[in-house]
């Protein structure tokens, strides 16, 4: 995770749909209502367009994919561990009696955690600091925990302690403990409450990007996330556009796939890659990019995870615009440029690599070329707003993509409006086209 000192981060309004499935590691009962939970729009006072929102996350989502690719190519480092911070916040709460906090929700970490009171340093946050001296439920996790073990992050000192260092030097370090966490469902405001979950107790945090938040809920694929420590086989996520300040929605175990009833005709496969290097990641197999009717010449080895852990392309939902590997990059802009037929702008693009100027009249009339990732068993065509962003008052349309010289990430900008299913038991995920704001 890497962070800019205002935090120009893009949150989405998002809805979440819990249902809460119960680890054979955990004594928590098993939680079968759903639970939907209202989650805060960060810009929802401020009149920015798309471009501008894209614009005002981008240092954030570049550092972001340099982290992420440190992480990927660094396979001996233990500690620190570098992690990314997710684009989503979502309002829960802690202990008992539960004190509200929001949280960033992120697909590509693992630990859950909130700062702690007494802190030894601690950010600003927009809700009270959790003080467990005040919950009746809180416990520490002690050093012979499976949890603790699992970590790659702790050391031992009177318990479990952990250390997460970002890309930017901003860090929490605390200790591991456990707690019971509320999900409020904001249909009929009945609380839900899951206890025995495993999180870091944050006491010396500091970095100017957290401050949106008061915390992390990682959804990763390892053992400390979310979703291991409720045993969820599956959830999915399905994200409106940005700029847009509609509904969106995260679900979680029985609730995943609820729409595949209807939809699956539309459903589009594709395996989940493993790396051992990076169990968190949720690693795709892409195999190449249509640009217009041209197949670009990528050399299938160029887009592939390697053996020493580095390359691939992951699916992340902290990460705002996409990032592919520079050769493939520098193809596809070379035939995108000349594809659009426009003027690349000499303007400011704020940090955008590909702008073109817009005509001053019949914008309507402007064709874009399709494009298209070729994933293995998948070709996922996408919407031309999923990728060209325009802004007819700053008389600019921009490509909503970046070269990266290692890891190639899938952004959540190219998400939008797709019902994403992450099937953890088949590993597999899949993209159903969605209209988010009426799932």
């Amino acid at each position: 995770m890497a962070f800019t000192p205002s935090f120009p981060t893009t949150f989405l309004l998002l809805n979440t749909f819990l249902t809460l499935l119960t680890s054979s590691s955990l004594s928590s009962p098993p939680l079968s209502t759903p639970t939907r939970i209202n989650l805060s729009h960060l810009h929802s006072s401020q009149n920015y367009t798309k471009l501008q929102l894209v614009q005002h996350a981008l240092p954030r989502s570049k550092a972001r994919m340099e982290t992420l690719s440190i992480m990927a190519t660094v396979a001996t480092m233990q500690s620190p561990v570098y992690s990314g911070q997710g684009e989503f916040l979502m309002n829960i709460s802690i202990g008992t009696p539960p004190k509200p906090f929001s949280a960033i929700v992120d697909t590509g970490s693992d630990l859950i955690w909130t700062q702690c009171s007494p802190c030894t340093k601690c950010f600003d946050q927009p809700t009270p600091i959790f003080d467990p001296k005040n919950s009746t439920t809180y416990s520490a996790i002690p050093c012979s925990s499976e949890l603790c073990k699992d970590m790659n992050i702790f050391r031992c000192n009177n318990g479990c302690n952990y250390l997460y260092t970002y890309g930017d030097q901003s860090s929490s370090q605390g200790y591991m403990a456990m707690e019971t966490f509320t999900f409020l469902d904001s249909t009929n405001s009945k609380p839900v409450s899951v206890p025995n979950i495993g999180f870091g107790c944050g006491v010396n945090n500091h970095g100017s990007g957290f401050g949106q938040g008061s915390g992390l809920v990682g959804l990763g694929r390892g053992p400390l996330s979310l979703i291991s420590q409720l045993g969820f086989k599956k959830f999915s996520y399905c994200l409106t556009s940005i700029g847009d300040n509609k509904t969106s929605s995260l679900l979680l175990g029985s609730l995943a796939d609820f729409n595949y009833s209807t939809t699956t005709s539309d459903a589009k496969w594709t395996p989940l890659i493993h790396s051992s290097y990076q169990p968190t990641f949720y690693y795709l197999d892409l195999e190449g990019i249509t640009v217009g009717q041209t197949l670009l010449p990528i050399s299938t080895s160029m887009l592939k995870l390697r053996k020493d852990g580095s390359g691939g392309m992951i699916i992340d939902s902290g990460t705002t615009i996409s990032y592919i590997q520079e050769t493939a990059y520098e193809m596809l802009k070379k035939e995108f440029t000349s594809q659009m037929k426009l003027r690349v702008t000499e303007s400011d693009s704020g940090g955008l690599d590909l702008c073109f100027d817009l005509p001053t009249d019949n914008i309507s009339e402007i064709k874009v070329p399709k494009l298209k990732f070729h994933f293995k068993g998948v070709d996922l065509e996408l919407p031309v707003e999923n990728y060209m962003i325009a802004d007819s008052n700053m008389g600019l349309a921009c490509l909503g993509m970046a070269a990266s010289n290692s890891i190639s990430i899938l952004g959540n900008v190219q998400q939008q409006n797709f019902l994403i299913l992450h099937d953890l038991e088949s590993e597999s995920l899949s993209f159903v086209p969605t209209q988010c704001d009426q799932l």
